[in-house]
């Protein structure tokens, strides 16, 4: 098995796929990359059981065969040749002997049956969508999904597709964020639940693109294929929150304010707050926001003035500002409206401008309760 490549074409291939690999694998066989050559084309694949990512390279061969090579050895390796063709090797003493325009270097590799093969997907349903709105979808969303390990459905976002629109949710109790998008539509219903490790993986291959990906999925797996790459994963088994239910519907109080502004006081604000709470103070009267503040066990506290368009009864309500500073954060907009209703009640984040054409962005923080 002999194969010739372009050293930073393949650096650049091998950097996306060992994404996938996990610094401690439970099967050593998961350290490598699977290399699976068929005459001119190089199928290289990493797993790690749960996500596997495969691309398909253009090579310089007339030869077939699988193996599997140490990934991390290979890399660093790569990462300093500067750009040339490499000669790939196979020796029968079990080494992949690696030419270049100065040296060698011999790798031992492994059996490429050893290494897991990617599932099939029976019967699947298939949606497709733009990869950039794909990867915009998944960067407004994935912040918010939750880290804790007892409610496994919670860590990943939610996909919901519909003959009228594609929904993306992500919620962790404390913040929900729900991402739609009004001019992208599947032909049939379906909703499952996608882990963060794979769509961070999607979030940063397709930043930009303007390739097609298509979306296959059943209920155990799903696999996204785009230009020359093809990722499976497993998806979270469970039941995602009736987030709906969580949205209030009346929320006669609208305040809207520079989101730059609001986002500076807040981070200002919040150096002065209670460690372990992280709790602001909103004071909304006439057009006029108070941003408070107060470490009572170290006497520090903070208070800014703003002003702001405000419709509504005045009112005071409470937030984790760690929270608020991530949501404003995630926008693009020059302005944001809050919407509420009472203190005890979800505060609705939404972008005033900013938003593509059919884009529509609705953010939900849970308040905390003051002390008066």
């Amino acid at each position: 098995m002999k194969f010739i490549v372009s050293s930073t074409y393949l650096l650049k291939e091998l950097q996306v796929l060992g994404g996938v690999i996990n610094n401690s694998n439970t099967l050593p066989i998961l350290d490598n990359f699977l290399f699976a050559l068929n005459k001119n084309e190089l199928t290289v694949s990493a797993s790690d059981l749960e996500t596997t990512l495969s691309s398909v390279l253009e090579v310089d061969s007339d030869n077939e065969g699988n193996i599997a090579v140490p990934a991390r050895l290979l890399l660093d390796t790569l990462k300093t040749f500067p750009e040339q063709p490499l000669t790939f090797v196979v020796s029968d003493n079990n080494t992949i002997e690696i030419s270049s325009e100065h040296g060698k270097y011999a790798l031992a590799y492994a059996d490429g049956a050893e290494f897991p093969k990617a599932v099939e997907l029976a019967n699947p349903s298939t949606t497709t969508i733009m990869g950039d709105i794909l990867a915009t979808a998944i960067d407004k969303t994935i912040f918010a999904a939750g880290n804790d390990d007892l409610r496994p459905v919670m860590s990943g976002v939610f996909f919901q597709f519909s003959p009228e629109n594609l929904t993306f949710v992500a919620t962790d109790a404390h913040k929900l964020v729900k991402y739609q998008r009004e001019d992208v539509s599947s032909s049939e219903v379906a909703e499952f639940i996608m882990p963060k490790k794979p769509l961070n993986l999607l979030k940063g291959i397709l930043a930009g693109s303007e390739d097609d990906v298509t979306i296959e999925y059943n209920d155990v797996n799903a696999k996204f294929i785009f230009g020359n790459t093809v990722l499976i994963c497993r998806l979270i088994d469970g039941k995602y929150p009736n987030y709906e239910a969580v949205i209030p519907k009346e929320n006669p109080n609208k305040l809207t304010i520079s989101r730059t502004q609001f986002l500076s006081s807040v981070r200002r604000v919040a150096i002065f707050s209670n460690k372990t709470t992280h709790q602001i103070r909103l004071k909304i009267a006439g057009a006029e926001l108070n941003i408070s503040a107060e470490d009572l066990d170290y006497s520090n506290k903070a208070e800014e003035r703003l002003t702001c368009a405000y419709q509504g009864d005045d009112m005071q309500i409470g937030f984790n500002s760690r929270f608020l500073t991530e949501m404003l954060n995630n926008l693009n907009a020059d302005e944001v409206s809050v919407e509420m209703s009472l203190p005890n009640r979800a505060g609705i984040l939404t972008p005033a401008d900013g938003l593509d054409e059919g884009e529509i962005v609705t953010m939900l923080v849970m308040p905390v309760m003051l002390n008066s």
